[in-house]
């Protein structure tokens, strides 16, 4: 298996493509997280508030960013995440997680983020910086 201290700059992680989002996955959010924004699990809640219909939570989205590290949390550890949300997120939509090198030291290393919708857009940019154990 490849380490992450193997990546170097310009290269990408494997990209990480999640099942279409339903509305169970935004309801269990819900309750997660505490937001109940009808926005996010009700139709008609959603079209009241100008949209075609619910939308994920921008969050929701956010924390799925996270699953394009596990395979190396032995090696270290997401220090700091930032994003910025560029689109939204609606049922259905298949996300594609996507991480590339930007800048890598011996303690750390900083990568370009976002997930990407079914039609290329990037509903999700921003940098993670992976923290590596000595």
């Amino acid at each position: 298996m490849t380490t992450i201290r193997d990546w170097q700059v310009g290269q990408s992680l494997p990209d990480v493509t999640l099942p279409p989002v339903s509305r169970l996955d935004l309801i269990k959010y819900a309750g997660a997280s505490g937001d109940y924004n009808p926005i996010h699990t009700i139709d008609e809640e959603a079209k009241k508030a100008g949209l075609p219909g619910i939308i994920a939570h921008g969050m929701w989205t956010m924390g799925n960013l996270a699953k394009l590290f596990t395979p190396y949390y032995e090696e270290g550890f997401v220090q700091d995440y930032f994003v910025r949300f560029q689109s939204m997120v609606f049922l259905n939509d298949v996300i594609t997680l996507k991480a590339t090198v930007k800048e890598k030291d011996e303690k750390a290393i900083r990568f370009a983020v976002a997930a990407v919708n079914q039609h290329g857009k990037e509903v999700i940019k921003g940098e993670a910086v992976f923290s590596l154990y000595e």
